[in-house]
């Protein structure tokens, strides 16, 4: 089994947020992996383990591969997935993509998830829920869209049936408002998780260790033959006119009651046309 698991660098949500060119600044000191794909990282990893026990494929066999795209800094988000365990890291980058938007960063995950099928087939993409930068969620779809596949989104539980012929089966469950829903689709397809979808494990020594030197591979779209216009700001369906910090939330208004409080709030009301 082959899964591709696509992550992404995000600023710690902990930091002071930055802009440049109305553009989150990325800073490696302060960047991780989205904390929201290691849940992805973690399905897939046991996804193969599962098969690996059953006797579905080999001891041996078996990839998770992790694809991000960013700049070299994205490379703090590729060392964290090695010490969860993946087998290969690859970083798609270049000055041109700076600025995409969703339907960009489908077009260029899609398109690396094609040049790995050239080599051997892929049999599961893997993401998270959202990244914690932009919270849009819908990378999972246009990426299924892009690669011409069924999607099944936000799992909280996920099963990978017997093989029936040459067709095997992934079947997930997920909360939908007050609705649990039960859906199924043959691989290849594109998955994404939830959070609640399982625990991450936390790094080993011994893969913490292996992380520091192992080799992340760097794709350009030309190695990708995709065509820039597609992505980056020449292919962005939105930009950014400005972007300034949040202004400091005003001073309350305290006010004492003294038998005339609820005049003091009914004028609070009308002056903030709130009624």
């Amino acid at each position: 089994m082959r899964i591709v698991v696509t992550a992404k660098y995000v600023p710690d949500i902990n930091t002071e947020r930055g802009f440049e060119d109305c553009r989150v600044v990325r800073d490696a000191g302060e960047g991780t992996l989205n904390e929201l794909d290691e849940n992805a990282i973690e399905a897939a990893l046991r996804l193969v383990e599962a098969e690996r026990a059953s006797g579905g494929i080999g001891p041996d066999d078996g990839e998770v591969i992790v694809v991000t795209m960013a700049g070299p800094d994205g490379d703090v988000a590729l060392r964290k997935a090695f010490q969860l365990g993946v087998d290969r890291g690859i970083r798609v980058t270049d000055d041109a993509l700076a600025g995409s938007d969703y339907f960009g960063t489908a077009a260029v995950l899609a398109a690396a998830v094609r040049k790995l099928g050239e080599h051997a087939p892929v049999d599961l993409v893997v993401t998270g829920m959202a990244a914690l930068d932009g919270l849009g969620s819908v990378v999972p779809t246009l990426l299924g869209a892009e690669l011409g596949l069924p999607t099944l989104n936000l799992a909280k539980k996920v099963e990978l049936g017997p093989a029936e012929g040459s067709a095997r089966t992934l079947t997930i469950t997920r909360e939908i408002d007050d609705a649990t829903e039960r859906l199924s689709a043959p691989l290849p397809a594109v998955l994404s998780v939830t959070d609640a979808a399982n625990q991450p494990r936390f790094p080993g020594f011994k893969l913490i260790m292996a992380a520091r030197t192992k080799e992340i591979e760097v794709w350009s779209p030309a190695d990708l033959g995709l065509d820039p216009a597609v992505a980056g700001v020449a292919g962005a369906r939105t930009r950014a006119l400005s972007a300034a910090p949040r202004p400091e939330r005003a001073e309350p208004e305290i006010v004492t009651d003294k038998g005339e409080g609820g005049v003091a709030l009914a004028d609070f009301l009308i002056r903030n046309d709130l009624v």
